[in-house]
């Protein structure tokens, strides 16, 4: 027979049996797409895990509770496009910024903090047997991205102010970064086959989608600015390189359990510095060549 409980500690608890019970169904959903025999069990045990717990505050709370619809869509759907591996260490970190509303419970279920600390080690032991194949490629789409950021960038930069123009600079981009593409691709995979690695072909398409994307993101303000523009679509320009580095940092983050400012402020700086000095080249190029366009 459980003991009384005080609406404040019952709602807590309420809380987080719903929620154990949202995360049990989102990670059965997550099993059915994930690809690898390995992982789909690995994801289908932490849904078991997640039911069990669910029973365990059911038995406090004496009630039923429907999941949460949205969360179990947001989750599946981040699945789906940035991977499983990413989606659930995001919904596990959401949990670890939950935990001081829990410390709560401790003065009238003392064995709360035993069962939570339970419950976190073993889902935290079986977060690390997920093996996703995305992020194997990690460093060809850091590669690709940074490459990308700094060159690109840069030449971008310099167009701007030695052409004036903002479809000239952007065909003038198009063409390097297109150029560039194919170069990093090549790149890798030869440096994969040298090495000899069986997975080359994969390793060069991740490098060179990473590129392709970002020349796009970054040509991208130049055709959409009137052609005398120039100088907003850069500003634009540089937006897009810090918004690219955060989102890009911020996934690594969360995937790979590294730390965002240090990474952020690094490529960011980097990407910056170098448009600023290709700014400067342009400047200059132009005044001591006399060209005039």
């Amino acid at each position: 027979m459980k003991q009384s409980l005080s609406q404040k500690t019952l709602q807590i608890i309420k809380g987080i049996q719903q929620n154990e019970l949202t995360e049990s169904i989102i990670y059965e959903r997550i099993a059915k797409f994930a690809k690898g025999a390995e992982n789909k069990e690995t994801l289908l045990r932490l849904s078991k895990e997640e039911r069990a717990h669910y029973e365990i505050w059911r038995s406090y709370t004496r009630i039923d509770l429907k999941p949460r619809k949205g969360k179990i869509l947001k989750f599946t759907l981040l699945a789906r496009i940035l991977g499983f591996t990413f989606a659930i260490k995001l919904m596990e970190k959401g949990e670890q910024r939950a935990q001081t509303k829990y410390a709560q419970l401790t003065d009238e279920i003392p064995e709360s903090t035993a069962i939570l600390h339970q419950e976190s080690e073993h889902e935290n032991a079986l977060l690390q047997m997920l093996d996703e194949e995305r992020l194997k490629y990690v460093g060809s789409m850091v590669l690709g991205l940074s490459d990308a950021l700094v060159e690109l960038t840069g030449s971008l930069a310099g167009f701007a102010f030695a052409l004036q123009n903002t479809r000239l600079i952007a065909l003038s981009g198009l063409i390097v970064g297109i150029s560039a593409t194919f170069s990093m691709a090549s790149s890798e995979f030869l440096s994969a086959r040298s090495e000899g690695r069986n997975d080359a072909l994969k390793s060069c398409a991740y490098t060179g989608s990473a590129y392709l994307i970002t020349v796009i993101l970054l040509i991208l303000p130049f055709l959409l600015f009137p052609v005398n523009q120039y100088l907003y679509a850069l500003i634009c320009m540089l937006c897009v390189v810090v918004l690219i580095i955060s989102a890009f940092t911020y996934y690594i983050g969360v995937a790979q359990d590294q730390p965002f400012g240090a990474r952020f402020a690094e490529m960011t700086i980097i990407s910056i510095g170098v448009a600023l000095l290709s700014f400067i080249v342009g400047i200059l190029a132009k005044k001591f060549l006399g060209i005039d366009l």
